[in-house]
């Protein structure tokens, strides 16, 4: 008996049914190279392939039932034995054709899952016989599963809760701590070192009933304090902030659909913000869970001016240029304020894109009590230090970024805040400014990896018609390194460290350290 070693190649039983008629040399030929090397691989289909047809083979037609005493139930008994295969099937009775077929195609599928087989030329020879005379239940046999698999999958569409709506979702996990000598508020105390863990869970529903439009509702749970009490500053903050105890809450719910082919109407009913209907001109660094580690990091304060429920538009102006204008109320649920009466925001903004390598915004905002954006200074946040209670600003902005090479992205931005406390005597006004540059550098050491360095000044009150006591008599810098590198496709983890020179623009208060391990889990 000779054996032939061979690896199966996941043949399907099609291949093991086709036959191949060689003459007796090509048999010889075979049997001389085998002996060359018995480790060569053969693949199953191809040895069934090379055993010569029968002549008798007994006509299709002409077989019934198999029977217990049958050759061919003999024969896949003993194959089943020696290649462990169980048999649904104990002999107690006669088979038709078609249960004859199941068990002579789960023998051969338990010969296509087999890495290496020792196998006669006379299993051989057996195999090909079966597979031939039962062809057509075999054949059968295979579409019934084809159609059951059909019926499945419609079934399947049939239960879904929609055809037009995706489900996504994303769990970020992060170990942080804050590390310095005093805090930042003039208390005395010492800043909270200790090292915390927290997390935030995102399950976002996108929606799409014209293929053109998106629905998007969130719901978010998370319970990440933050820095700013354990620093006592807002310039020690982190992008991916907040707490809700870890119970889910509504976060978002919003609704983006096209009119006509130049504009984009954006109508946002929780969650919302000014930056929802105006591009940042800092994709790479914007995203909380991708992008930059610090609040400051990701964009440009003053889009940070309003929030709640908004309002945009979109309108292509050429190709390259667009005007984006928007509405955003905090408290547009109630009555004693509704949309206009509370703190809002408003922008307007030309954004240039002249390719995908270069692009710039300039805009203007126009809000009213949403001077905090809370990444400068306690007196950025509250120019007047708790004395106006109508505080209207206008502030002026301008972003770019520019891909300077593959690996290499260069962004920027500026900001000039005036505010003017209008229920003060004289109407006193404040000037808050803040800039930032950021270093970039996508696919470092790894492709979808991406690597960054932010150098700023957070948002500082450069003059106040209150006097000397109501600005900022020094300056702070913001240093930012991180390093984002994924895990997977669907993992990544990003360690960072934020360093803040005289936090709160106070060179009395010491250097602030915050770091973190940012790892974010995307389903």
């Amino acid at each position: 008996m000779l054996k032939i070693i061979g690896n199966i190649i996941c043949a399907s039983w099609f291949g093991l049914s086709a036959i191949l008629v060689v003459t007796n040399d090509a048999i010889a030929n075979e049997r001389e190279q085998r002996s060359v090397s018995q480790n060569r691989a053969v693949d199953l289909s191809h040895s069934l392939k090379a055993v010569a047809p029968l002549d008798n083979i007994t006509p299709v037609f002409q077989l019934r039932n198999i029977s217990v005493n049958d050759w061919q139930w003999q024969a896949l008994k003993s194959l089943s034995q020696r290649y462990k295969v169980t048999l649904d099937f104990d002999g107690d009775r006669n088979l038709t054709r078609y249960e004859f077929a199941e068990q002579l195609n789960n023998i051969l599928n338990q010969l296509n899952r087999l890495i290496t087989i020792d196998i006669s030329r006379e299993e051989l020879t057996i195999l090909q016989r079966l597979q031939t005379e039962f062809a057509p239940e075999l054949a059968n046999l295979q579409k019934q599963r084809v159609e059951k698999l059909e019926q499945q999958v419609s079934q399947l569409e049939q239960q879904q809760f929609t055809t037009t709506t995706t489900l996504t979702g994303q769990a970020l996990i992060a170990i942080s701590s804050a590390t310095g000598e005093e805090k930042a508020d003039g208390s005395g105390e010492e800043v909270d070192e200790n090292i915390i863990l927290s997390d935030r869970v995102r399950l976002t529903l996108n929606t799409s009933f014209t293929g053109e439009d998106r629905l998007r509702v969130r719901l978010q749970a998370n319970n990440f304090r933050g820095f700013a009490e354990a620093t006592g500053t807002a310039m020690g903050r982190l992008g991916f902030e907040g707490d809700s105890e870890n119970e889910f809450e509504l976060t978002r719910v919003e609704y983006r659909f096209p009119v006509g082919d130049k504009a984009t109407v954006y109508a946002g009913i929780v969650g919302s913000g000014l930056d929802d209907f105006s591009d940042t001109a800092n994709a790479l660094l914007d995203s909380s869970s991708q992008g930059a580690i610090s609040r400051f990091g990701r964009r440009n304060p003053i889009y940070r001016q309003g929030s709640g429920t908004g309002v945009g538009l979109e309108y292509d102006l050429s190709e390259d240029i667009s005007l984006q204008i928007g509405y955003v109320a905090d408290e547009a649920n109630e009555p004693e304020s509704g949309i206009g009466g509370g703190a809002y925001g408003a922008i307007a903004q030309l954004y240039f894109e002249y390719s995908d390598r270069f692009e710039l915004s300039l805009n203007y905002i126009r809000s009213y009590n949403n001077i905090d954006t809370g990444t400068g200074s306690q007196l950025a946040n509250d120019p007047f230090d708790k004395l106006s209670d109508r505080i209207s600003a206008n502030s002026y902005g301008l972003s770019t970024s520019w891909r300077v090479s593959d690996n290499l992205n260069l962004s920027g931005w500026i900001g000039l805040t005036d505010a003017t406390a209008s229920d003060l005597p004289s109407n006193p006004n404040a000037e808050i400014f803040n800039y930032a540059i950021a270093f970039s550098f996508p696919d470092l050491g790894k492709e979808g990896s991406l690597a960054g360095i932010v150098i700023g000044q957070p948002p500082k009150v450069t003059s106040n018609d209150l006097g000397a006591d109501f600005q900022d008599r020094d300056t702070s810098l913001h240093l930012e390194m991180f390093y984002r590198f994924p895990i997977s496709d669907n993992i990544s983890a990003t360690p960072g460290l934020l360093v803040i020179t005289n936090p709160d623009h106070d060179n009395n208060n010491n250097t602030l350290y915050v770091g973190t391990i940012r790892t974010v889990f995307e389903f």
